[in-house]
Order: C-alpha cells, then structure tokens, then sequence
C-alpha cells in the first residue's frame, strides 16, 4: 500500500483511516508503555530471582539508559528507511527482547533484556513522525494529538496495569503479556501502515552530524526543546516523588499513587484538542496557553498548606489532571511546530525534540527526590512552579 493509495482511501477522521489512526496510537502506547512495565514490579522481581533491591533497581535504569540511546542512534533512521518496514522490525524485535525478559533466569539476563526492551520501544518514535508525514498539513496537529494520546495513555496507565498483573499473575506473566500485546499491535500496524518513502540518502554517520546543524540552523526547534524540557522537570518531579510523600505521609501504598495515573490520563486526553487548536490557532500561541495551564495546575499544589488534611488528596488529583493537560498540550503543540521546520528531517527533528524531554525527565526527578528530602513536598511544588514559570518565559520570547 502506497501513500498514493492512502491518499485515495476513504477519509474517515482528519483525513486519514479511522483505523489508520486508531493503529498508529496503539502502535505508540503499547510500545512506550514496556519501558515502566518494571518500575512497580521491582520488589516482585528481587523476591522472584533473589537479588538484593538496589541491584534490581537497575532494571528500570538500564530501560530507560536503552530508550535513551535509542532516540539518539535509532529514530534518525525513520528519515532514511521505509517507516514502515523499520516500524514493523523494531516492533518484532521489541516483543522477542520482552520474551526474553519474561523468561529471564537471572539478574545479569534480565538486565540485557531491559537494555534492548529500551532501544526497540522507540518504535514509538518512528510511529508519531509516521503520522505527521501521512496526515494533510491542515489536520497535522490533530492527527498528532490523536496518536500522542495513545503514547501518553501507555505512559500514565502501564504502571497501573504491570502493579496489578503482578500481584495477581507474577512478573513474568506482565511481561509475556507486554510480549503479545506488542505482537497483535506489529499486526495491525503491518494491515494499516502504507510504506513511505525515505527523505534522505545520508549515511548513518552522516545522518547522525546532521543532528548538530539542524539544531545550530533551526532556533525555533532549540526554544521548544528548552519550553518543553523545562516543563518535563516539574512533570517528572511530581510523578517521581508522589508514591514516597503518600506512603510517609499517609501510610497509603504503591497502589493509592498507581492510581493518581487515571488523573493524569485524564488530562493525557487533552492531546487532540491540542492538535486541533494547533492547527486553528497556531503552534506558538497554543504551546503559551498550555504552559500558563501547566503552571496553574503545579501553581495548586502550592494551596496544601492552608488546606484541611482531608482536602490534600483531591487537591493532588484536581492538579495532576490540570498540569497534565497542559503538559500534554504543550507537548503536541512543540511536536507540530517542531514537524513543520523541516520536513524531511521528521524523524531527527523529532530525536532532538524527545532527547530534551528525556533530559527533563531525568532532571525532575533527581532535583525532585533532593527538594523532597531537603524541604518536603512543598519543595517539590515550588521545584514544579520555578521550572513552568521558566518554560513560560522561554516560549514568550
């Protein structure tokens, strides 16, 4: 299937299949969700193989190490190879490394399998670029918004889903589970995705210097790189720290914070209306609105001093659902400007978009996990305020 032929379809939804869309948002949820499959499983996986705690901590670290240099040295290639084919092997072999975690027998193969389960779920970073290049210009950042709303839903729910197989199924069972909804997903995606062809021609170690001009030759990429990095902080700050301040401060456990992620998909549904404003309104205006929202919404946390002990935990939820509809705006209103610089370049604009995202996160919760410890939760708040004030004025000029 050719795009020519996409382009001929029957438009259901912004111009493209409804099934298309529907594939390409699974296709990204499913995939970026294996990399925090392990983060709520890690007692489980200490007890079952009979490592010590912080040796199993490296599980989720080598994840997140792999995705990392995934989005470095990996998702440039949608730019030079047929999106599809690569979408469709990095999917294949995204299930084998999730196989292969499920029947780890040890730490050492356990943590191989995590490098890889990291590299391969950056098929989510081809899938998004994907769905820019086969939306119509005029409905980019709705389809955008659409299929992000899938990726963001992967993140906020799949702590949620892997605490609870867990505890019912073990963690191999989470696994093998991720390991075959990857499967059906490489499957929907090989019946909708038309092949696509590739905008460059550069060599791999070209490819990648190419990295370093378009961000020297492109500010307006360097300012929502910076805008939405500096968002992540306080998103990542207040994720990272909320399961110890609930279970110190409340005694609540693993499962009362694995639930504050239904809030925060609340807000991840703010993802298509973003698309849409963006393409009504504009990028740039889009993304300041959002900010301001993000803010707003970190701005409550700052409320929890003068508030009765049972106001606190509706307080949380109201603000996770606040600040991440505006973080997940801002996100799809960047990703929509970002797409528009240089069109053949998605897939590297898009590397250098999610590397300053993932350095954001990164931040947020090491600087979160200091301000808890140094000034309690009301450091974390006032860390998340300081850094979308600073995002703000980033975007302002």
């Amino acid at each position: 299937m050719s795009t020519t032929h996409i382009n001929a379809a029957v438009r259901h939804t912004h111009g493209l299949p409804t099934r298309l869309i529907v594939s390409l948002a699974a296709g990204a949820g499913f995939s970026v969700a294996s990399i925090y499959y392990s983060q709520p499983m890690l007692g489980v996986i200490s007890g079952g193989l009979g490592s010590s705690e912080q040796a199993t901590g490296m599980v989720p670290t080598l994840t997140q190490l792999g995705y990392a240099l995934g989005i470095l040295l990996l998702a440039p290639l949608g730019d030079r190879f047929d999106r599809r084919r690569l979408i469709l092997v990095k999917s294949l072999v995204l299930a084998a490394a999730l196989t292969f975690a499920a029947v780890s027998g040890n730490l050492p193969t356990l943590l191989l399998a995590s490098l890889l389960v990291g590299l391969m779920a950056t098929v989510a970073q081809d899938v998004v670029p994907a769905a820019a290049v086969l939306a119509p210009e005029a409905h980019r950042g709705a389809v955008v918004g659409k299929v992000m709303t899938g990726l963001l839903l992967g993140i906020l729910l799949s702590r949620v889903a892997s605490g609870l197989v867990a505890e019912w199924l073990g963690w191999r069972a989470m696994f093998g589970l991720a390991a075959a909804s990857v499967v059906v997903m490489t499957l929907a995606l090989a019946r909708e995705l038309p092949h696509m062809a590739p905008t460059t021609k550069l060599a791999y170690p070209a490819l990648l210097r190419s990295l370093y001009g378009l961000w020297k030759g492109q500010p307006q990429l360097r300012r929502s790189v910076y805008a939405q990095g500096l968002l992540a902080v306080g998103f990542s700050a207040f994720w990272s720290t909320l399961a110890v301040m609930l279970h110190t401060r409340y005694g609540l456990g693993s499962a009362v914070a694995g639930a504050f992620g239904i809030a925060g998909a609340a807000g991840a549904l703010a993802a298509p209306l973003a698309g849409r404003w963006a393409d009504k309104l504009g990028s740039h205006a889009v993304a300041r609105i959002a900010i301001l929202i993000a803010l707003g919404g970190f701005g409550l946390l700052l409320l929890d001093p003068l508030l009765p002990r049972v106001a606190i935990l509706p307080l949380l939820a109201v603000s996770a659902v606040v600040f991440d509809f505006g973080f997940q705006s801002a996100l799809v209103s960047h990703q929509t400007l970002v797409y528009g610089l240089a069109p053949e370049a998605r897939s590297r604009l898009n590397a250098l978009l999610f590397t300053g995202v993932f350095l954001g996160m990164a931040s947020g919760g090491a600087l979160g996990a200091v301000a808890l410890a140094q000034w309690g939760w009301m450091g974390v708040a006032g860390l998340a305020v300081v850094a979308a004030g600073a995002s703000l004025a980033q975007r302002l000029r």
